[in-house]
Order: C-alpha cells, then sequence, then structure tokens
C-alpha cells in the first residue's frame, strides 16, 4: 500500500462552530454497519471505543465528553474496509459533512502519524493512538489463551509483542510511539487494556 498516498495534507478538520457536536448512538452505529461488513473489524472499533470512554473516565470528564471519546474510538477505521487507499479521508469528510465535533475528528486523523502526517496533539488524539494498535495485539493474545483476558498479566503481554511473528501485521514501532506520545509507560497502557476488557459494563451501545 502507498502510505504516501494516505496523508491528509491538513492539520485543521471540521468547523469551529461544530465543537461539542456529536451525532447520536443509532446514527454512528448506523454509519458503522452501513461502512463496515467485517465483524471483526466492527468488534475491533467497539474495543478501542470501550477503551476510550473508559479512559476518559478515569480522568474525571463528564459523560458527553466520555462519549465524545467514544465516538473517535467506534469510528475511526470506519472507512478502512471498503476504501483503504483512502483511510482515513473518507470518514473525516463524512463526519465533517454531518457537523462533528472538530476533536473527535481530528482524534481520527491523527491515530496513525507516520500514515496521515497528522501529530496527536490533544489527550484525545494520543489515546486513541495508544489503543488502537495495542488493543489489537492484546485482543490476539486473548483468543489464544483458553480463558481469554482473565488472568492475562502484562508480562505475558510483553513476551508477544517482543516475538515479532505474532500478530505479525501491528506495528510494534507505532505502540512504543503512542505510549511515549501520550506519557504512559508501555506496563501501564498493557495493565489497562487488560483490566478494562475484563470489566465489560457498557456505558454505551458495545
Amino acid at each position: 500500500m502507498n502510505f504516501e498516498s494516505m496523508k491528509l495534507n491538513r492539520d485543521r478538520f471540521g468547523k469551529d462552530e461544530d465543537y461539542g457536536k456529536v451525532i447520536p448512538e443509532d446514527e454512528a452505529f448506523e454509519l458503522l454497519n452501513d461502512w463496515v461488513k467485517n465483524e471483526k473489524l466492527i468488534a475491533h472499533m467497539k474495543q478501542v471505543a470501550h477503551l476510550m470512554a473508559a479512559f476518559a473516565e478515569t480522568k474525571g470528564l463528564s459523560e458527553s465528553d466520555q462519549y465524545r471519546w467514544y465516538l473517535a474510538g467506534l469510528l475511526h477505521d470506519a472507512d478502512w474496509e471498503k476504501w483503504p487507499e483512502s483511510h482515513c479521508r473518507l470518514i473525516i469528510e463524512e463526519l465533517e459533512s454531518r457537523g462533528v465535533d472538530p476533536e473527535i475528528i481530528r482524534a481520527i486523523a491523527s491515530h496513525g502519524p507516520k500514515y496521515f502526517g497528522v501529530e496527536p496533539k490533544s489527550d484525545m488524539d494520543k489515546m486513541l493512538y495508544a489503543f488502537d494498535e495495542l488493543s489489537g495485539l492484546i485482543h490476539a493474545y486473548s483468543l489464544m489463551r483458553p480463558e481469554g483476558y482473565v488472568g492475562m498479566n502484562v508480562k505475558g503481554v510483553k513476551k508477544r509483542l517482543k516475538d515479532k511473528s505474532f500478530a505479525a501485521q501491528v506495528s510494534r514501532e507505532d505502540i512504543s510511539d503512542a505510549a511515549n506520545r501520550a506519557g504512559i509507560s508501555l506496563d501501564e497502557l498493557i495493565q489497562f487494556v487488560v483490566i478494562n476488557q475484563i470489566d465489560t459494563r457498557d456505558k454505551f451501545l458495545l
């Protein structure tokens, strides 16, 4: 894939007058289910959405802000299956056309800085980048364990990280870079993902 073609070549997204605006859950899921047929990809986006909302809650953010973080996670890969060469240009344009909060759109635009050319700046940006690849690797690890996430520990996850043949499509470079940008140790990030997968309280429509 030509990553250069994925560069967005801009750093501003949405309109200032749309700050704080979101689409409701049913509209978000209608978009997701219309664009994405791959159940594994949908599960990944739901997983990242759950982690985003959980992290926002730990930061003491309001439920409305938690939902904004949730939406960023839920829709970040919505155009990947149908239009991989235009990922994430099309979901950005779609959300801009619907008047969605620019911070949500920018978080999506920055979840792969080396691909899209947009640097993560806000906490929402950084955590979406941090959870994206890492959660995918940890989920792959859970599928090979009889107990899934139950009893999973940091040591086991880091062993899989070191094994480049395991979940080979997951970028170890991106995981390390994202943790550094977020200012959170890799161990802490792993522990958060594991704990918040065992805790399956679904505040929205996961």
